[in-house]
């Protein structure tokens, strides 16, 4: 078996809150994996949730481009090592440069735009040149993490960027009348921004995903004490609970709590005689 180290047990009651003995337990019995022991301490109800690790986050800004007509756009997010560089005018000028130039060039990876060329005000640099350049100029790393790019020819892109730049999300509706669903899709992008769904709609939820929480359900309850006969019906409930935390459909709506994501769109859809679906969002906070 390999030697739990101090630092791993740390990293594990950071990430869980739990005690440093159940998590050394953890990590012994699942040989010093972080996954398997936040899953085996999740299952054993010693912690509440796994929680990210959000004191390894790194600093740095989240950022969203989109065109003109809000037929495309791009999020992104820049790293660099302390809040204050990152709310300087030189990082946040570089963030606005980047965006720019995946979004003029229809770029969807971070690979891809570090290959790009910027303009005269970054000395016709490529971007992975610049980015070296930009860690001298501020005496820090400097980092692309995230890009993702969207085209909604089919409707729109809307997006929202949260106060501190520090959470964004960004989603594609696909509509007849851009124009009448715009102010919906803000609240969508919204939505996807603070409650954190992972798909549109439940049949996209990974198979390994719902396994992997059917699972851990089932310990649970078993744990509790249930009947062995009545495990599957808690199990199938606890699922109904994780499709309405995970799926956007399922969620309900921020500026109504008492209705669905999905009887908001039903609803509009009646009213205003429109079409409105929503493709795919992307939802980036920074560190995660």
């Amino acid at each position: 078996m390999s030697q739990i180290s101090a630092k791993d047990v740390k990293s594990l009651r950071d990430i869980t809150g739990v005690g440093m003995m159940d998590c050394k337990k953890a990590l012994d019995e699942t040989g010093g994996d972080m996954q398997k022991a936040i899953d085996y301490l999740r299952k054993k109800g010693a912690a509440l949730a796994a929680k990210r690790a959000d004191r390894e986050a790194r600093e740095g800004m989240v950022s969203i481009n989109m065109t003109a007509d809000h037929k495309a756009g791009v999020i992104l997010e820049l790293n660099c090592e302390t809040d204050f560089v990152a709310r300087g005018e030189v990082f946040t000028g570089f963030v606005a440069a980047l965006g720019e130039l995946a979004l003029a060039s229809r770029t969807s990876s971070p690979e891809a735009l570090l290959a790009l060329t910027l303009g005269e005000a970054y000395g016709g640099e490529t971007v992975d040149d610049a980015i070296k350049t930009m860690t001298g100029k501020l005496g820090e790393k400097i980092s692309l993490k995230r890009l993702v790019y969207i085209d909604a020819a089919d409707g729109l892109v809307e997006g929202y960027i949260h106060q501190g730049a520090q959470l964004g999300a960004i989603i594609h509706i696909a509509t007849d009348q851009p124009d009448v669903v715009r102010e919906l899709s803000k609240d969508l992008a919204m939505q996807v921004a603070a409650a954190a769904p992972i798909v549109v709609d439940r049949s996209y939820v990974p198979a390994d995903y719902i396994a992997k929480e059917s699972e851990i359900y089932r310990q649970q309850a078993l744990e509790q004490g249930k009947k062995e006969e009545f495990v599957d019906k808690i199990v199938i409930g606890r699922l109904e609970k994780y499709y309405q935390d995970v799926v956007l459909s399922e969620q309900f709506f921020i500026k109504d709590n008492n209705t669905k994501v999905s009887d908001v769109l039903s609803e509009f859809r009646k009213k205003h005689q429109v079409k409105v679906d929503v493709i795919e969002f992307v939802r980036c906070k920074l560190g995660e």
